[in-house]
C-alpha cells in the first residue's frame, strides 16, 4: 500500500508502561515504521522518557483521573495543528480528544466491555465514554470475535460492518531463554516446582483464587513456588499488602521490567490466568507459549476462542478445581511437553507480520470510505 501519515493514540506505550494496551500499541508503531509510514505516537508519560523522536510523552499526574484534562489538552492541541491520513486511538479514553479535537474520521480499538461486566466504580464514566466513541468512530477495530460479539448485547444500534476484528500479535523477544531462567531461579533460591502470574492486579484477575489454590497444592507439592508480577490497581492496594503481609512464601514482584519478562516466563513450569470477566484477548498467555511454558487459564470465552486447544481450561471462580488441574499438569511432565509443542505452532498466526498486514488493509478500507 501507499505510504501514509499516521498519528497514534494512546494513554500507554512500552516501556514506559507494562500493560497490554501499551505493548500492542508500541508494537503496531513499530511495524508501521518498518513498513515505510510516516508514523507519530501520542502517549501518557507515566514512568520514563523514551527519547524517540517520532513519540510524544504527555506528563501526567499520576492519580485517577488527574491524568484526564491535561492529557486531553495536549492531545487535542497536536491534532488540531497536523494532518493525517489515519489517526488510530488505543481505547475510547485515547479517542476522546480526537473526538474533541474536532476530526471527523478516526479509528478506535475497543480492547473489552469490562466496564459494562465488572464494577469498577459506581460512576459509569467508562460506559458512557465506550458508546459516546463507539458511535463517533468511523471503524471500530476490537481484539477478537468475542469482543466484537458483544457489541449485539451491550451496544445493538452501532453498525457491525464498521467492525473489524484484529488480534493483537507476539513481540520476538519472547521465546524460550533456558540460560537466563536458571540464573534466575538461583537469584530467587527457588528449588521446586514454579507457578507464575504476571498481568494487572485487579478484582476480576482472580488472583485471590490463584493464591488459594496455591495453598492448597502445596499439602501435596511442598516445594511449589507462587511468583506473582504486576502492579495493584487503586482498589486493589490494601488487599495487595495484606497478601503480601500474610503470604511471606509466595514472591509478590510488583513490576518486572519488559527485558526479563521473558525469562521468567522461561522459568516457570506453568502460567496461570485465572480471569473470572471476559477479557478482551489474553496476551500474557500467547508470551508464556511462545517461551515454552504451558497455560493454565479459565474457561471464558475469549481464552477459549484464542487458544482453542492449547491450554488447560478452567471455570472460573474455583480454586479447587483449579488446583487440581494444575497439580495434574505439573506431575504429568510428558502432557505439558506434548501441550507445549502443539501450543508453538499454533500460536504463528500471532506474529506482528500477520497481524500488521490485516491491519494496513482496515487502514486501506478507512481510506476507500471516505
Amino acid at each position: 500500500m501507499k505510504k501514509l501519515r499516521i498519528c497514534l493514540v494512546s494513554l500507554t506505550v512500552s516501556p514506559d508502561s507494562t500493560d497490554g494496551e501499551a505493548k500492542v500499541i508500541r508494537s503496531i508503531f513499530e511495524y508501521l515504521k518498518k513498513q515505510g509510514h510516516d508514523v507519530t505516537l501520542i502517549a501518557g508519560k507515566w514512568n520514563e522518557d523514551l527519547e524517540d523522536p517520532d513519540i510524544i510523552q504527555v506528563n501526567l499526574i499520576r492519580k485517577r483521573f488527574l491524568w484526564l484534562p491535561l492529557f486531553n489538552f495536549k492531545v487535542i492541541k497536536y491534532l488540531r495543528k497536523s494532518k493525517f491520513d489515519v489517526i488510530h486511538a488505543n481505547s475510547p479514553k485515547a479517542a476522546l480528544p480526537v473526538i474533541l479535537s474536532g476530526k471527523k474520521r478516526f479509528i478506535t480499538v475497543l480492547h473489552d466491555f469490562i466496564p459494562f461486566e465488572t464494577k469498577l466504580t459506581s460512576i459509569p464514566i467508562e460506559k458512557n465514554l465506550i458508546k459516546y466513541t463507539a458511535k463517533k468512530s468511523t471503524f471500530i477495530i476490537t481484539v477478537s470475535n468475542m469482543v466484537k460479539k458483544q457489541f449485539n448485547k451491550y451496544l445493538p444500534k452501532i453498525n457491525q460492518e464498521k467492525i473489524y476484528t484484529i488480534y493483537n500479535g507476539i513481540e520476538d523477544i519472547f521465546r524460550p531463554f533456558p540460560k537466563e531462567a536458571k540464573h534466575l531461579k538461583e537469584k530467587l533460591n527457588i528449588k521446586g516446582p514454579v507457578l507464575l502470574y504476571i498481568g494487572r492486579i485487579t478484582q476480576y484477575k482472580g488472583v485471590d483464587h490463584l493464591i488459594e489454590a496455591y495453598k492448597i497444592m502445596q499439602k501435596n507439592i511442598p516445594d511449589l513456588n507462587l511468583i506473582i508480577g504486576g502492579k495493584p490497581d487503586y482498589l486493589m492496594e490494601k488487599q495487595y499488602e495484606q497478601w503480601k503481609s500474610r503470604n511471606p512464601d509466595i514472591h509478590f514482584l510488583g513490576f518486572i521490567p519488559d527485558a526479563i519478562v521473558p525469562h521468567y516466563y522461561s522459568m516457570a513450569d506453568a502460567f496461570v490466568s485465572y480471569s473470572s470477566s471476559s477479557e478482551g484477548f489474553g496476551l500474557t498467555l500467547l508470551e508464556s507459549i511462545s517461551c515454552g511454558t504451558p497455560v493454565v487459564c479459565s474457561s471464558i470465552p475469549v481464552f477459549q476462542e484464542i487458544l482453542q486447544e492449547n491450554a488447560i481450561f478452567v471455570p472460573p471462580n474455583n480454586p479447587k478445581i483449579l488446583a487440581r488441574e494444575i497439580e495434574n499438569l505439573l506431575k504429568n511432565e510428558t502432557k505439558r511437553k506434548q501441550l507445549v509443542e502443539k501450543a508453538m505452532k499454533f500460536i504463528q498466526k500471532y506474529s506482528w507480520d500477520s497481524v500488521g498486514k490485516r491491519l494496513e488493509k482496515v487502514y486501506e478500507k478507512f481510506l476507500k470510505s471516505t
